[in-house]
């Protein structure tokens, strides 16, 4: 085993949960837990079950958080200790030992650090998430339905709920597009830095000849609307239309009125909404969609005035972000961050937080560069 200088090493660690500490603010995450706690243990709680979930979800959350820095911060003082008892009894074992704690706790800084860097005005939000298929044709479809695939995979392995809202099914195989919610903090400022163009690159299994296909499909995130946001929509801005779902279904799914269409006229923004039994439910969940997509083109167009006075500093990222190429070389790379892995499969099976990390990364060193 290399010679490790376990003192700068720690050194090193301490410096960087120091930083992170601070821009935590432990004491803030403190007072949101008392807050919290009072809310989660107040008799009524249940009597609205979405903002009860909202409660105590925002309470496990700052648990979660407060728990996992105090835990690092323990074990940065457990790997001192390992080290001191290995060097004093020349125990070759421990201080292998403590060589893996080290790079385990490198890791875990990194992760953390991570975190830090979600400090945009919707970042906290819950997610809505649409993949839409692009030029490709049949394999675009079938791509746009792996990438759903791979970002519920993604939120199950976190444990984070989600909640399939539409889906429309093309002829011969996959999606035309699909939105779904990832109910969990902070998955907006976590899941944005995937919006944008991925590119699939594959024999196509739908060519009789064989031939390598290239198919596109578009990613969209948005923030999941609050009560608090001010985003008033008059009656007369949107067009409602309503029709038979379609796709699988049952128990009335598809075979009654039940799906909603709603266009809103000024912007031309149309949501779809057709997994719910009844139409009011369904309804309910296109406005929901709607008000979060105004509320984030209010900000972007916001954000546009601020750079045009600014001048025009670097073009806005996301298309073209990133290739999945199974033929004739397997190798998903992101075009933003260069990050890339050659195994595919367990990328589309949802193994994507290393791209995700490096994408939250790359956006803040741009925003500082625009700075």
């Amino acid at each position: 085993m290399a010679e490790i200088d376990f003192p700068a090493e720690i050194r090193a660690l301490r410096a960087t949960y120091e930083s992170i500490e601070a821009v935590s603010d432990v004491e803030a995450i403190r007072k949101d837990i008392a807050v919290l706690s009072e809310q989660a243990g107040a008799p009524d709680l249940w009597d609205d079950p979405a903002a009860a979930q909202k409660i105590t979800s925002k309470l496990s959350h700052r648990q979660s958080e407060l728990e996992r820095l105090e835990k690092l911060a323990s074990r940065i003082d457990d790997l001192e200790v390992l080290v001191e008892l290995g060097k004093d009894a020349g125990d070759e074992d421990s201080l292998t030992e403590a060589a893996a704690e080290l790079q385990a706790l490198k890791k875990s800084l990194s992760d953390l650090e991570v975190v830090t860097l979600l400090s945009g005005e919707y970042d906290e939000r819950e997610a809505v998430v649409t993949i839409r298929s692009g030029a490709g044709g049949v394999d675009a479809a079938d791509f746009a339905e792996m990438l759903m695939r791979m970002y519920l995979r993604w939120a199950e392995r976190h444990g984070y709920s989600t909640s399939v809202l539409d889906t429309s099914y093309a002829e011969e195989a996959g999606l035309k597009s699909a939105t779904f919610e990832v109910k969990a903090p902070y998955a907006f400022g976590t899941l944005s830095v995937e919006a944008g163009t991925h590119r699939l690159v594959r024999i196509s299994p739908f060519d009789n000849q064989g031939r390598r296909q290239t198919s596109f499909a578009a990613v969209e995130v948005i923030p999941l609307i609050e009560q608090t946001d001010s985003i008033d929509i008059p009656d007369n801005d949107i067009k409602v239309d309503v029709f038979r779902s379609s796709g699988p279904g049952g128990q009335s799914v598809n075979t009654t009125d039940s799906a909603v269409r709603l266009t809103h006229l000024p912007t031309g923004i149309v949501v779809s909404m057709q997994n719910e039994k009844s139409q009011i439910q369904n309804r309910a969940a296109a406005m929901r969609v709607l008000q979060s997509r105004l509320l984030l083109l209010k900000k972007e167009q916001e954000d546009a005035e601020k750079k045009a006075l600014a001048g025009d500093v670097k073009a806005s990222w996301g298309d073209q972000m990133r290739s999945y190429v199974l033929n004739p070389y397997q190798m998903v790379k992101d075009l933003r961050t260069e990050h890339e892995v050659g195994n595919t499969g367990a990328v589309l099976d949802g193994e994507i937080d290393d791209f995700i990390d490096a994408g939250i990364r790359w956006r803040a060193n741009s925003r500082n560069a625009a700075e």
